[in-house]
């Protein structure tokens, strides 16, 4: 019996997350907090872990403290069954620069390929919030003998120009025929007229091919050296490439609801649309799925508390996710997502928002349709999305469709 393929995993986690600002503005993107406890990582590494792989780098570059942080102090493999995941910054191991694109990052990173000898890589997003069982992918890329395979997500045609488009090949739908970059008039699949296949983000590559690749795209001056926009075009144009239809794909304890969920989560508002993906009775992002862990750092606090206020104003809490350590005191909360160790004064209210950790609300303070970041505190009586014209007089971040963003640490009073 053939022994069973050696597979190391890849994290890309090394953009800026510009479209994320002011989220950004002291983290790397895949370090933003996401849905109360999670760090965005924390999906990319859990739908690895889950899957098998024992053996994973997270390749960082921008503001990574908080980032290699995280990993540090929550993903601890076993040393004994040489299983790790572990942050590796760029190194400038190819001269005097810093990553210049996805595939330079692999680029200056061979040597951990070199070292672990795999015969498989996968290579994923470190931002995009979804679950995957990628047993079933690498199944897909051994059988199809493709020496590059990319996941596809099916999309509405509308959106097309949003993504990256995988083309299939009329004859052999697993085979790619072309890769288009934001198509403004794509065709639509041929069981699916109306819909598309986006890339996920997310490859498999035989090691030989992957280290090829990057190798030959880092001596072309013309290049961009993104996986994506060279790479992955690279082994299309030899026709090696293989497409992976996530539909495929069925995840332990998915339902039909949230079997194809697949979110990124790379400006304002796709961030905040995912979080209230989240809070439904029956949500199109299930967090509560025990046979797919999303695994992320264990809060050391006690629980939520919900008590009166001090003139016995009771509050209440409707669809929503309150994190622990939290206390609300007769606040009204509504179709939020309150982060660890929040703190609100009676009579304040929360709608539609999304709370980091360590928040603070005085008596009374209203917060609608807006993302607080770390450490927010709002003066007694104070608001936030409420009057758009204030935001932006005090230099918040407000959005076309009208959401208000306070950055890390702000007093508003």
């Amino acid at each position: 019996m053939p022994a069973a393929p050696k597979v190391f995993g890849i994290i890309l986690a090394g953009g800026e997350g510009k479209r994320l600002m002011p989220l950004t503005a002291d983290r790397a993107k895949p370090a933003v907090p996401f849905g109360g406890q999670y760090r965005l990582i924390d999906f990319a590494i859990s739908n690895l872990i889950n899957s098998g792989l024992r053996q994973i780098v997270v390749l960082t570059q921008y503001k990574s403290h908080s980032l290699d942080r995280h990993i540090s102090q929550t993903w601890r493999m076993s040393a004994l069954l040489d299983s790790y995941v572990t942050s590796v910054p760029a190194q400038q191991r190819l001269g005097k620069r810093w990553f210049s694109g996805s595939a330079d990052a692999i680029l200056q990173s061979l040597n951990l390929i070199n070292d672990e000898k795999p015969d498989i890589v996968v290579v994923i997003g470190a931002d995009h919030v979804y679950r995957m069982d990628f047993r079933q992918m690498l199944s897909a890329h051994i059988d199809s003998g493709a020496r590059a395979t990319v996941a596809g997500i099916r999309q509405p045609i509308s959106l097309a120009n949003q993504f990256g488009v995988i083309a299939v090949d009329e004859k052999d739908p697993s085979k790619i025929d072309e890769f288009l970059e934001k198509p403004q008039s794509p065709q639509g699949l041929a069981d699916s007229p109306h819909e598309v296949l986006a890339s996920m983000g997310n490859y498999i590559f035989g090691a030989d091919a992957l280290i090829e690749a990057v190798e030959n795209d880092g001596e072309l001056p013309t290049s961009n050296h993104d996986m994506g926009g060279d790479i992955i075009p690279y082994f299309v144009g030899r026709g090696e490439a293989g497409v992976y239809d996530m539909k495929r794909n069925d995840v332990p304890g998915s339902t039909d609801r949230d079997r194809s969920y697949w979110r990124d989560v790379g400006t304002i508002e796709s961030f905040f649309d995912a979080h209230m993906d989240l809070i439904s009775t029956l949500p199109i992002f299930n967090l509560y799925n025990t046979d797919w862990p999303i695994h992320s750092q264990t809060v050391n606090s006690p629980p939520a508390k919900f008590v009166r206020d001090g003139v016995g104003r009771m509050g209440n809490a409707i669809d929503s996710i309150v994190s622990l350590g939290s206390v609300l005191s007769g606040t009204h909360l509504e179709r939020s997502v309150v982060g660890p160790w929040t703190l609100s004064g009676g009579g304040s209210t929360i709608t539609d928002s999304v709370l980091f950790d360590h928040v603070r609300l005085g008596a009374g303070a209203r917060v609608h349709r807006a993302i607080l970041d770390k450490n927010v505190v709002l003066a007694p009586g104070a608001t936030v999305g409420v009057d758009r014209e204030l935001d932006l007089a005090r230099g918040f971040t407000v959005t076309d469709t009208g959401i208000t963003v306070v950055g890390k640490g702000v007093h508003v009073d």
